[in-house]
């Protein structure tokens, strides 16, 4: 008998215990993407990155063109050329296309690094802002809006949304609303 009053007790301040906690958790939800797309380094980013890719691609058309030139004095020369020679000639192009497909990637890859290295600060910055808005005003989680092009948040009440709150936090000015685009659904 007494093990069933310590069970029942035990299982009374755990409901008391949810009960408390359900009643604390405040959630909140933004766009990170929209946040980010507001700040003015953006802009600035914008053109680096285009820049960079610019130059990336120059790169690499310089390198399909010269690869290109040599594969036509080969096709020239081939008729001509003994079969070693040939052999030899087809091994060096073989190497040539390789090295420039191994150029694209590498150059995809710097890209991608070049991108995360110019967003990092201003990502930074608004999750610092996001971070510091959700604490002054007592929520418990934050969720985000969407996750690129997928939606994560499929329903919630328009006043846990906080995005204008962290707009002020990061001295922005919120942009005029815009009419509903009909291809997207709302999610709120």
């Amino acid at each position: 008998m007494m093990k069933v009053k310590v069970i029942l007790a035990a299982v009374a301040l755990l409901f008391v215990g949810f009960t408390a906690q359900a009643q604390e958790v405040k959630i909140g939800y933004t766009s990170v993407e929209f946040l980010m797309d507001l700040m003015p380094e953006m802009e600035q980013i914008g053109a680096d990155i285009q820049d960079y890719q610019t130059q990336l691609q120059t790169n690499i058309q310089t390198k399909a063109a010269d690869f290109q030139r040599q594969v036509q004095a080969y096709q020239q020369a081939a008729p001509t050329m003994t079969d070693a020679a040939r052999n030899t000639k087809e091994a060096e192009l073989t190497k040539l296309q390789q090295d420039l497909q191994k150029y694209e990637q590498d150059a995809q890859i710097s890209y991608q690094r070049k991108l995360q290295e110019l967003l990092e600060p201003v990502q930074n910055k608004v999750i610092n802002a996001i971070n510091a808005v959700a604490a002054e005003h007592n929520y418990t989680h934050i969720f985000a809006e969407t996750a690129g092009q997928s939606p994560i948040l499929l329903y919630t009440k328009e006043q846990d949304k906080f995005t204008e709150l962290v707009v002020a936090k990061l001295g922005l000015v919120m942009p005029p609303a815009a009419p509903l685009d009909s291809t997207r659904p709302r999610m709120q």
